[in-house]
């Protein structure tokens, strides 16, 4: 199976790592709590930075076809289609760089790669990180990173740690295997949630005086020496 397996529109899947494992599907109850259809289509969209991503930036290191990354950011009513997806190249990992357009103060983050084991089996999430390549990202110590869901045929959502992503400019998500043991992996929908800021201009340092005007110190260290006498 890989990421044309059949994705459900009413699907929605939610894992909070922070506090055990919570599951929220379309229609269904689980642990007590019950969720409309409704109420998880509008969970996607709310604090949603899709329009905050910096997509012409963005980079994929190991894709299979150059800036196939670009098509995995999709608005919310897009996130089931998977004719756009990027697939990896030579083995299964992947290195997505995402900057915004602002400061973001992040709440979580959407992975998918379909309902197949070409979907990514773990992430590595590393903020304000634009200096990483795989000879340099599987010695760096992540910002976080958790397990991913299996079988997905939704997005998932991942929370993640928020005192650690209150002041993020940019995102290097690290995709290090697959579920599978083969030569590809597939991901099909990279989406964001938080607070966005827009970035403030630099202040303006204004020098007024590059030499210094005698007739602005009037107090010579001579006249000034009477008030700092030791007897």
């Amino acid at each position: 199976m890989n990421c044309q397996s059949e994705a459900n529109e009413g699907d929605y899947h939610s894992h909070e790592h922070e506090h055990g494992h919570g599951h929220s599907h379309g229609g269904h109850s689980h642990g007590g709590h019950d969720h409309s259809h409704d109420e998880e289509a509008d969970t996607g969209q709310a604090d949603s930075l899709y329009d905050k991503v910096l997509v012409d930036k963005a980079w994929c290191l190991n894709e299979s076809e150059p800036d196939s990354i670009k098509r995995v950011f999709k608005p919310w009513h897009e996130r089931l289609n998977i004719t756009k997806l990027v697939s990896s190249d030579s083995d299964p990992e992947l290195l997505v760089y995402v900057p915004f357009n602002g400061m973001v103060k992040l709440k979580s983050i959407f992975v998918w790669g379909g309902a197949g084991d070409r979907a990514p089996q773990s992430i590595r999430v590393f903020a304000n990180r634009d200096d990483l390549d795989f000879d340099s990202v599987g010695e760096a110590q992540p910002t976080q990173e958790w397990p991913l869901a299996r079988g997905a045929r939704a997005p998932v959502e991942y929370p993640v740690r928020p005192a650690k992503f209150s002041s993020v400019r940019s995102l290097t998500l690290h995709l290090p295997s697959a579920f599978a043991d083969e030569e590809t992996m597939e991901l099909c929908f990279l989406a964001f949630r938080g607070e966005w800021l827009p970035l403030t201009a630099d202040p303006i340092i204004s020098i007024y005086e590059l030499t210094p005007n005698a007739a602005d110190h009037k107090a010579p260290a001579s006249e000034l020496a009477g008030h700092h006498s030791i007897s």
